[in-house]
This record gives C-alpha cells, structure tokens and sequence, in this order.
C-alpha cells in the first residue's frame, strides 16, 4: 500500500497572494491599514495560513514589500541589454528604478524610505538587497573597464549614483518637484540627472 503524503494547504499562489494583498493594503491605506487578519481577509483564508508561510506579521512585511522591492530591482537589472555604451546601459537603471518607484511605491517606501521603524531585515532580504546592489555595481564596473570613472573609485561612484536614484525617487512619490515639468518629461528628467552623475565621475 502506498502511503501518500498531506498535501500542502498553503502553497506558492497562496504565497503570492498573500505579498500582493500586503502590498495593496499599504499602498491604499498605508502601514496602519496592515494587519495580519486584514490581508487573510483579502486573500480568503485564515490568519494561520499567514503564519504559517511568513512565521510573523513581521515577517510579511519584510518578505512582501522589502524583499520584494530588492527583487524587482535586481531581476529587472538583470534583464536590461547590454549594449556597446556602458553611459547608456547605466543610466538605463534609472527606468527599472523609476518603474518600482511607479508601480510599486509601498514596496518602495517600506524598503527604502524605512516607513516601518524597528522592522528587521532578515537574511533572505539582505540576500535580494545584495543581489540588486551587484546587478547595479556591475554596470558601473563597466564604466571604470572603459575609463570613464577618472579617479572617482567604483564605491564611491556606486554611492553616488543610488543617492541620485533615490533623491529622484523621493522627488517623484512627493508628488511635487517633478510635477512642475511638462506632462510626459519626468523620464527625461531622471535621465538628464542620472546622465550628468555620470559624466561628473570622469570629470571629478
């Protein structure tokens, strides 16, 4: 007689259900709009459900906004083409940063604006932390194979270019510095920024 195993009540859709329920709730009502009984309610199951995939209220939030900030930024560097202009493919970043900011701004601000105080990053969000910060460091190392660095290190050009990222970031969620451009040039905006970043490396 063959034995058959449970099967898993709570699977991956159930995961992902639960990170994007999260997600809504923040972004519609922000931090204090979060509960775990809330986002088992959206999703239709039961708070245990949530416990038992994430451990903690915690540890949603940290997996499905933090974690999942880093991720978008590190796939989506990823998948951008490379092509003979290591200036272009960098400041190419700036569109996947600017789309995360857009599509996804509770995952922003929880991951970088830091909107929870005293929530912990656990391992697996310094892993996608650390992923996305490679997938841009990377880009820049190609700048110092070219010679476009000048005596600027790849650290502190690295530190340069994500401050440049995430004040344009800011500037766009605050609704207000960007706004006074005409409609449809806020991404020429983030590209003559971070294009002048750049150029400075060499220049400095």
């Amino acid at each position: 007689m063959v034995k058959v195993g449970r099967p898993r009540k709570h699977d991956e859709s159930t995961r992902a259900a639960l990170r994007a329920a999260a997600e809504r709730l923040v972004t519609e009502g922000g931090p204090s709009a979060f509960s775990v009984r809330a986002v088992a309610d959206e999703v239709g199951v039961s708070t245990r459900a949530v416990y038992s995939l994430f451990g903690s209220k915690e540890g949603l939030l940290v997996d499905a906004l933090a974690q999942g900030a880093f991720e978008f930024l590190a796939d989506n560097i990823g998948d951008l083409v490379e092509t003979d202009d290591p200036i272009a493919d960098l400041v190419a970043v700036g569109a996947v940063f600017r789309a995360l900011v857009l599509e996804h701004p509770a995952l922003y601000r929880i991951a970088f604006q830091r909107i929870l105080p005293g929530l912990r990053a656990g391992p697996e969000v310094a892993a996608a932390r650390g992923r996305a910060f490679a997938a841009l460091q990377a880009r820049i190392q190609r700048l110092a194979a070219a010679g476009l660095l000048g005596h600027t290190s790849l650290t502190d050009a690295t530190i340069a270019f994500n401050a440049m990222l995430e004040g344009l970031a800011n500037a766009e969620l605050r609704g207000t510095t960007l706004s006074i451009l005409p409609t449809g040039d806020e991404e020429r905006a983030w590209r003559d920024a971070l294009t002048t970043v750049v150029l400075g490396f060499a220049a400095a």
